[in-house]
């Protein structure tokens, strides 16, 4: 495995890039999510991309448009399409034995790949999309949970005897607990205008989808009461939290990144 850094353009603008090549025909397009820059936190992605480099699959990660080492306006995960396809362009030139490109996205780098209908990729490992509009993501909602994730905590609860002997103790919050329970027993909510958008962007990609949900994350709860339950290319970590950081979560979604760059077309 070697690690380079280089540059690509953008529509005019130059953007920054680490390639983590390797031998194998397919690569991983790592995209990253929110006005997080390439490396990930605590260097958190740059040791993921050297973890699948030294399992033989070339790794390719960018700052997009006004994040990071790159020039250009920050336009958001909504408008990130332009970005997302120079960077398959370069990744391409870059290492041009790869004849196959998984992208993978976490949060609203998931969004971005779907609104741009995979951005030329070859396959896609959504994890944890973010489906939330913009007045929530600008922190002006609610951050309750969501109806399905407060039935699921209730549930949990009742059957552990910890939990049923704190009842009866009196050890609980009982206007904490009933405001929980109205919340739970509140409908499904309405389908965002963002979700529709996104799967109408990724109805129109015709390869492989797997779609990666950790269980303990809001932003994954919000997201499957925007999506469809039954929807066979879910999988799902328990106990994960949103970036994975437990090491049980972690080697989790290494094997289900291998699983996909694997796959054969």
């Amino acid at each position: 495995m070697t690690r380079r850094h280089l540059n690509f353009l953008c529509e005019g603008d130059r953007l920054a890039a680490t390639l983590d090549d390797a031998v194998s025909e397919t690569g991983l397009l790592l995209v990253t999510g929110g006005n997080e820059i390439r490396s990930g936190a605590f260097s958190g992605q740059a040791a993921f991309a050297a973890s699948l480099a030294g399992r033989g699959y070339p790794v390719f990660r960018f700052d997009r448009r006004g994040i990071g080492d790159s020039e250009g306006t920050n336009r958001g995960f909504r408008d990130e399409g332009a970005d997302i396809a120079a960077a398959l362009t370069a990744f391409r030139d870059a290492a041009p034995h790869i004849t196959r490109v998984v992208g993978f996205g976490n949060c609203d780098a998931a969004s971005a790949l779907m609104l741009a209908g995979g951005g030329g990729c070859d396959a896609l490992v959504l994890s944890n999309p973010w489906t939330i509009e913009d007045a929530e993501e600008d922190g002006e909602s609610d951050a309750t949970p969501p109806a399905s994730a407060i039935r699921a905590r209730y549930l949990a609860k009742l059957k552990n005897p910890r939990e049923i002997a704190r009842l009866l103790s009196g050890g609980v919050d009982y206007r904490k607990l009933l405001r929980g329970i109205a919340r739970a027993a509140g409908p499904k909510a309405a389908p965002s205008t963002l979700a529709g958008d996104m799967r109408s962007g990724l109805s129109s990609f015709e390869g492989p989808v797997r779609i990666l949900l950790a269980e303990a994350d809001r932003t994954a709860q919000v997201f499957i009461e925007n999506w469809d339950t039954a929807d066979t290319r879910i999988a799902r970590c328990p106990r994960a939290g949103h970036a994975y950081v437990e090491p049980h979560a972690r080697a989790w979604l290494e094997e289900r990144l291998l699983e996909a760059l694997a796959q054969p077309r």
